[in-house]
């Protein structure tokens, strides 16, 4: 009975997957050929002049998007310390009790 659930749930997920790719072609255009394309092509044509960068991605994410690379940077670096900090003590508290 629960391989029957198991293989019924894998095909409706299947399905759903399917479905999904069905959407995202859409009828204006298809998949990655988007129908609005104006933000696009000023990051295109403007990133080398105002930012002196080659790279577009590079332009973006340290000229346009910069604070919220610094703010995704910060979320990154106090989660680690406080998980760090949460070890720690636990390693301690494991310490004295070998003793």
């Amino acid at each position: 009975m629960r391989k029957i659930f198991a293989l019924i749930a894998l095909l409706v997920i299947f399905a759903f997957m399917i479905l999904a790719v069905v959407e995202m072609r859409g009828e204006d255009g298809g998949f990655g050929e988007p129908v609005n394309t104006d933000m696009d092509d000023y990051f295109l044509e403007d990133s080398q002049p105002h930012n002196q960068v080659n790279n577009v991605v590079t332009a973006i994410l340290f000229d346009y998007r910069g604070l919220d690379t610094l703010g995704e940077a910060t979320v990154l670096f106090s989660a680690v310390s406080g998980v760090l900090t949460v070890l720690r003590k636990y390693q301690i508290k494991k310490l004295e009790v070998k003793k």
